[in-house]
C-alpha cells in the first residue's frame, strides 16, 4: 500500500490538513480539511478527528506551526496549543512526526509555484542566485527567508515579525505612541497582522481623523474579528469607508516597510513573497503605490530596493503544500 503521509498549516485562527502521497504529489491530495482551531483544546483532537472522517491513516506527519518550533515542541503564539512532536508521535501512532516553523513552510512551497499562484507587484530582476524573503500577515506576521546552495533551497525560521516597530513618518509615530499605552512591546505584529489592523483602525477613529460610520460600529462591536469587516468596508464598491480605506492604507505602508526591512537583512536579490490570508484580499490597496514606495524607501539603498521583484502568493495551501513537500523529501 502507497505511504501517506499527513502535512499540516497550523495557524492562530485555522488549521488545514491533507493526507499526501510521493506519487500523487501535494497538488493532488487524497484527502484534506480546514478546522477552526477554536473548536479543539488540542492538535491530537483535531488530527484524530481528521484521520476518522477521511478514513485514512497516515504513517508520517510534517505539520507547519506558527510559532518558534524548538528541539521537537512548538507553542503556537496565538493559539493556547503546546505541540510535542513524541507525544503526537505515540497517541497517534504515527512512525515519524516532524514540527517545522509555518513560514519555512510557506517558503519551502515558493521555488515550485507556478505563475497562477502568484500576482506581481514589482516585476524587477531576480538574481538565481539571491536570497528569498517571505511574509506573511495572516493572524499573526511571519517571516522567513531562503537561501540557495547549488542547486537545493534551504528555508530558514525567523521571529522577525516581532522586532520592534520603526515609525517612518510623524503619523507613524503618532500610531506607536497610542500603542505604547496600551501594549508592552510595540512589535510589527501588533500593525502588520490580523490582529493589527483594528489597532491601526481604532487609532484613527479616536484620534477623530475619520467619522465611523454608525452601522459598522455596530457591527464591529459584536463581531468576534473585526478584521474582515474592515477590509470589506474598505472595499465596498458602492460606498467605502474612508476610515477603514484610511487604515488599510496605513497597513500596506508599514508593511511595505517591513517588507523592505527583511530584504535588506537578507539582501533578496531572489525576491520577496506576500504570503499569508490578508494580502491577496487586499491587492486593489497593495497596487495603490504606498506599499511599493514604503518598500523603496531605504535611503542610499533605494535603487537596489526597485530591482527587487516583489509578489503576492495567491494560492492559500502554499503553506500546506510546503509541509508536504518538506514531509516527503524527508521520508
Amino acid at each position: 500500500m502507497t505511504a501517506m503521509l499527513v502535512a499540516g498549516d497550523i495557524g492562530g485562527t485555522k488549521t488545514r490538513l491533507a493526507i499526501v502521497s510521493a506519487e500523487n504529489g501535494p497538488r493532488a491530495p487524497l484527502a484534506e480539511k480546514t478546522f477552526q482551531c477554536a473548536d479543539y483544546e488540542n492538535l491530537e483532537d483535531l488530527l484524530a478527528e481528521f484521520f476518522a472522517s477521511s478514513g485514512l491513516h497516515a504513517e508520517q506527519a510534517c505539520l507547519g506551526v506558527a510559532g518558534p518550533v524548538l528541539s521537537g515542541r512548538a507553542r503556537v503564539t496565538n493559539l493556547p496549543w503546546e505541540i510535542n512532536a513524541g507525544d503526537l508521535q505515540d497517541r497517534l501512532g504515527l512512525e515519524r512526526v516532524e514540527l517545522i516553523n509555518d513560514l519555512v513552510a510557506t517558503a519551502h512551497a515558493v521555488p515550485r509555484l507556478q505563475a497562477a499562484d502568484l500576482e506581481t507587484l514589482n516585476p524587477g530582476k531576480s538574481d538565481p542566485a539571491g536570497a528569498i524573503a517571505v511574509l506573511a500577515p495572516g493572524t499573526g506576521l511571519g517571516e522567513a527567508y531562503i537561501t540557495r546552495e547549488g542547486v537545493h533551497y534551504l528555508a530558514h525560521a525567523s521571529e522577525g515579525g516581532h522586532a520592534d516597530f520603526a515609525p517612518g513618518d510623524e503619523l507613524q509615530m503618532d500610531l506607536l505612541r497610542y500603542l505604547q499605552k496600551r501594549i508592552e512591546h510595540v512589535s510589527y505584529e501588533w500593525i502588520c497582522s490580523g490582529m493589527g489592523l483594528p489597532n491601526i483602525y481604532a487609532f484613527l477613529k479616536e484620534g477623530g481623523r475619520y467619522p465611523e460610520p454608525g452601522r459598522l460600529a455596530e457591527d464591529l462591536a459584536s463581531a468576534g474579528d473585526p478584521t474582515p469587516l474592515i477590509i470589506a468596508a474598505s472595499l465596498d464598491e458602492k460606498s467605502p469607508c474612508r476610515l477603514c480605506s484610511a487604515a488599510l492604507d496605513m497597513f500596506c505602508d508599514v508593511l511595505g516597510a517591513e517588507a523592505g526591512n527583511l530584504a535588506l537583512k537578507v539582501l533578496a536579490t531572489g525576491g520577496v513573497y506576500l504570503g499569508g490570508g490578508i494580502p491577496p484580499r487586499i491587492l486593489s490597496h497593495l497596487r495603490r503605490g504606498g506599499f511599493m514606495e514604503a518598500f523603496r524607501r531605504k535611503g542610499r539603498f533605494r535603487r537596489l530596493m526597485a530591482g527587487i521583484p516583489v509578489h503576492v502568493i495567491l494560492n492559500p495551501k502554499t503553506a500546506l503544500m510546503g509541509a508536504a513537500w518538506y514531509g516527503l523529501e524527508r521520508a
